[in-house]
């Protein structure tokens, strides 16, 4: 394997995990301060939308890039206030958006390019690589490090965190639990739009009704993985970004072709999860309060 090789395997591994470190740095934070939201996969697709309609709307990728970050804080926003505010049930808050996301982007392609299930952007469109890597790629990096930076070095990291482990003591000493709950869910959100936003105009260039193909639990997986560190974050999104490249590159070897099934091939970065995840039941520990709405005595 000669150099150019290894950096191509390297840049596709980048490519791979980006969409799950910008989703799992966001969620780390969110349940740090205890909100969980099962709902990346579709925040995620949502903004994949937002950002092609916006980027063909206005042939800019920037503002594709925007609407899809809006997108995302707006629904971070939407849970982290239903969580925290009106103490309601994140799993079903979460699932809700899923769910939603799944009907109004496979109907909004229909709807708003008149093509069903796959629409495509112009190369034009997609946002500039420097030396044939993303700057969402290298952002998602320094993001990471800065998430670890806020929630293990400075006092606002550790009112986040006291919110997750242990909000009535938050509570006692004047942190506001219910709005850095909000915020920490909108930055969750706001992250897993970006990945929307690079699956879609980035990496991609196009807009599937499946375009998310369960990054957004991937991304979960990721943070149990981390064990609520970003930096380790890092580590669990280039494992099975490797994955997803290994199952693309197998696809290529010929006589495997012929006697695998393609579609089986595609299994390689979930089998792959499902064994990392299995490895560490209980060996990772969630914030003690995480999914747990804060309700004052």
């Amino acid at each position: 394997m000669n150099w150019s090789m290894i950096w191509q395997l390297f840049v596709q591994t980048l490519d791979a995990s980006t969409p799950l470190l910008l989703a799992a740095t966001g969620e780390i934070i969110g349940e740090s301060a205890g909100i969980a939201n099962i709902g990346l996969e579709g925040i995620m697709l949502i903004s994949a939308f937002m950002a092609v309609y916006a980027d063909s709307a206005f042939a800019n990728p920037l503002l594709g890039v925007l609407a899809g970050l809006a997108t995302g804080l707006l629904l971070g926003v939407v849970h982290g206030y239903i969580s925290a505010y009106m103490k309601g049930n994140q799993i079903v808050t979460g699932t809700g958006v899923n769910l939603f996301a799944a009907g109004f982007v496979a109907y909004s392609i229909i709807a708003f390019f008149h093509v069903a299930g796959y629409y495509t952007i112009d190369l034009s469109l997609t946002v500039p690589k420097i030396y044939g890597v993303s700057p969402i790629s290298i952002s998602s990096l320094i993001i990471a490090v800065l998430a670890y930076y806020l929630l293990f070095k400075t006092q606002i990291g550790l009112a986040i965190r006291a919110c997750g482990e242990n909000p009535e003591a938050a509570d006692s000493v004047g942190v506001r639990v219910e709005l850095v709950q909000t915020l920490a869910s909108s930055i969750a959100g706001l992250l897993t739009g970006l990945a929307g936003a690079f699956l879609s105009i980035d990496w991609n260039a196009s807009i599937t009704k499946q375009m998310s193909a369960g990054r957004g639990f991937i991304a979960l997986a990721t943070v149990n993985f981390a064990n609520w560190n970003p930096l380790l974050g890092i580590a669990g999104s280039f494992l099975f970004g490797f994955f997803w490249v290994l199952g693309e590159w197998i696809k290529n070897i010929g006589w495997l072709k012929q006697l695998i099934p393609v579609d089986l091939f595609n299994t390689i970065p979930y089998l792959a999860t499902l064994v990392v995840v299995a490895g560490l039941i209980g060996k990772s520990r969630p914030p003690k309060y995480v999914g747990v709405p804060y309700k004052r005595e």
